[in-house]
């Protein structure tokens, strides 16, 4: 009675069978291409490098083409290394290791199923020019015939060099030159014997051996190798010691990739993609790399904390010059690469409204001036009106613009923009670097056209600087090593607001943080003088906080990348605000906290914020305001008394009724927020 066949034994049969096969194999038809499939590596190439402004190493911008290395531009001893460890018999089979198919066989027992050993180089080769990586017979065939039908092509010598610059090297380096490039920062031929044993153990295993993987299992591997190329001969034991005792140093990656993809598109911007290609420049980022590191880990560690779905954007600038300091497009680069901080286009919601107030200012406008919430009808054509109305649908009545903009009150903003016209609005917003939609409408004062993280943040650093506005600067300087010249990239001021109005709308901002839509960085803006307001976009799509103190303006935004309601409470100040402090925090920690430099022209007048007029000693809640020159009031309250009476034989001008009464306290902390 004979034996049942059982699946392993059939495979046994099986490659006893391919074997035979290979033996009378007829050769197929030869192939008619080149051997090099890119163009040759162009001598004196180099990686970008980028630094921060302080010196620091933050990474390299690799060229993205993939390059030729002839083999006589290949190592001896990484020939040497990867041939020993890879296929020992190379330089004595045709294509197909007879020896190395008998002991994938053995495998095959021992391991009960289709083993990976006994492939040559060219057979590597082949399948990974030609084939996929399934394990079955009918690959295997045609795989050895592929093999044998090279073999009668090229030379030992040609095939090798094909090999070298088809393989994988791991974290997406095709071929020796990336690989080169990647790991060391090198051409090939400039390799040390260190370095090329670590690159001949990558193609076994690429996600597991490459130079940034596992430590242990990178070393490990490297050992097999030296002790492979000792068997063969190819090194001593000494020199194999040598190598072990003094290892290679791999160049790390990146620590800032958001921000080093944003300066790749500005050097693409200044001097086309071929600079990338050509590399060989050291450029000096804006960036602080310490504060680049906060910003990513405050971003993903708050986002995530809200939810795995959501993603976010934060972004640093100095007022005063207009450097990005820190700029994290995402909560994880590897995971999505796209640059919501620079690139991301959202509506802004009520974060816009202090560019509003600003411009109202300059137009005669003050912080006590009094207007009323009642919703109005506005006539939107075709029959068609729009009734804009405030979170919640509450009203207030008569407020002061101090307090509306602090509550954030949508119906007060609509108005305050129909007073000033949208044409007028839209060219102001202009000036501060915010190209805004006049066919929008009175929609404006809401938010709706959408702006980039970097636009806003660069439209509030006017408020912060005083009426200069600094475009965003993310590179200082950038060093051409071949040329050994240095271009300088200055800073770009203008003036654009009057000193008087800066300071007063961040004065108006300052309420925003003690009582109003941003009130849980009260206890920061207690520790140090901070400005700032919230955004949320209708259904709660998106969440905006933008901030400033006289040293830093930051923003946030936090939502998704194909927009959805977050649900109530996905707030601007529920969300956005609190990454934005603890960033700060950090940010500010152990330096001064100055407050924002008053202009002389400022006039500050103690009035009675129920009536907007000069308070008198019977007015129950005076408090200070600042106008600007020639917008304090002249008049009394009506409400609470007369006016002073002046001394004996003096008048009193209103003028001289300043700073006599303290501060009022802000209104009722309890009352409802609006967006």
């Amino acid at each position: 009675m004979s034996s049942p066949v059982t699946p392993l034994s059939s495979r046994l049969l099986k490659g006893l069978a391919l074997a035979a096969f290979l033996i009378v194999l007829p050769l197929s038809s030869a192939f008619a291409e080149k051997i090099a499939n890119f163009p040759l590596l162009p001598a004196g190439t180099g990686s970008i490098r980028v630094f921060d402004r302080d010196g620091r190493f933050a990474g390299r911008i690799l060229p993205t083409g993939r390059y030729w290395t002839p083999i006589n531009q290949i190592p001896k001893f990484l020939q040497d290394a990867l041939v020993a460890v890879e296929d020992s018999r190379f330089y004595e089979h045709n294509g197909i290791d007879f020896k190395g198919i008998a002991r994938a066989l053995v495998k095959d027992v021992a391991k009960g199923r289709m083993a990976e050993g006994g492939s040559t180089i060219t057979q590597q080769l082949i399948k990974n020019k030609f084939l996929t990586g399934e394990k079955t017979l009918d690959r295997k065939v045609k795989e050895a015939q592929l093999a044998m039908d090279f073999e009668k092509k090229y030379s030992k010598a040609q095939i090798l060099e094909m090999y070298f610059n088809e393989i994988n090297f791991g974290n997406g380096a095709w071929g020796i030159a990336q690989a080169a490039r990647l790991y060391f920062d090198k051409q090939p031929q400039e390799l040390t014997d260190a370095e090329c044993s670590l690159l001949a153990g990558i193609p076994k295993a690429p996600g597991r051996y490459n130079p940034l993987g596992d430590p242990q299992k990178v070393a490990l591997r490297r050992s097999v190798v030296l002790k492979r190329m000792v068997d063969m001969k190819m090194i001593s034991e000494r020199e194999r010691q040598n190598l072990m005792a003094h290892p290679a140093t791999v160049i790390k990656p990146g620590k800032a990739s958001y921000y080093l993809a944003h300066v790749k598109a500005k050097l693409i911007e200044r001097f086309g993609a071929g600079v990338l290609e050509q590399g060989g420049l050291d450029v000096i980022a804006a960036m602080d790399l310490n504060l680049q590191k906060l910003a990513e880990d405050t971003l993903r560690d708050g986002v995530r904390k809200l939810s795995p779905k959501l993603q976010g954007a934060l972004l640093c600038q100095d007022p005063a010059t207009g450097d990005v300091l820190a700029a994290a497009g995402g909560v994880d680069f590897a995971a999505s690469p796209y640059d919501r901080a620079f690139l991301a286009k959202r509506q802004p919601g009520s974060s816009v409204k202090p560019l509003i107030y600003a411009a109202a200012l300059e137009k005669g406008f003050t912080a006590a001036t009094l207007m009323n919430d009642t919703p109005v009808a506005y006539d939107r054509g075709n029959g068609q009106s729009w009734t804009p109305v405030n979170y919640e649908r509450k009203g207030f009545g008569e407020l002061p613009l101090r307090e509306a903009l602090a509550h954030s009150n949508n119906v007060i903003a609509v108005k305050l923009l129909d007073a000033i016209g949208v044409p007028y609005f839209s060219g102001f917003a202009g000036t501060l670097g915010l190209s805004l939609h006049p066919q929008n409408g009175l929609s404006l004062a809401l938010g709706t056209d959408e702006v980039t993280l970097s636009q806003l943040v660069s439209a509030y650093s006017p408020l912060a600087s005083g009426g200069l506005r600094s475009e965003p600067r993310t590179i200082i300087r950038i060093y051409d090593q071949r040329r050994r010249t240095w271009t300088e990239i200055p800073p770009a001021v203008t003036p654009v607001l009057a000193p008087a109005t800066a300071y007063v709308t961040t004065q108006m901002l300052k309420d925003v943080l003690t009582y109003g839509t941003a009130k849980g960085l009260k206890k920061f803006s207690q520790e140090r003088p901070a400005a700032g307001k919230t955004g949320t976009t209708d259904d709660y799509r998106d969440a905006w906080f933008v901030g400033y103190t006289p040293q830093l303006v930051t923003g946030v935004w936090v939502g998704q990348d194909k927009p959805k309601p977050g649900g109530r409470g996905f707030t601007g100040g529920a969300v956005a605000a609190p990454i934005w402090g603890r960033f700060m925090k950090g940010a500010l920690a152990g330096k001064p906290a100055p407050d924002f430099a008053k202009p002389e022209t400022v006039v500050t007048a103690t009035i009675d914020p129920s009536t907007g007029k000069l308070a008198t000693p019977e007015c129950p809640h005076p408090r200070e305001e600042f106008f600007l020159p020639g917008t304090e009031p002249t008049e009394y309250c009506p409400k609470h008394g007369s006016a002073p009476a002046p001394p004996a034989g003096q008048e009193l001008a209103p003028e001289q009724e300043l700073q006599t009464q303290e501060p009022a306290t802000p209104p009722d902390a309890g009352a409802p927020q609006l967006r």
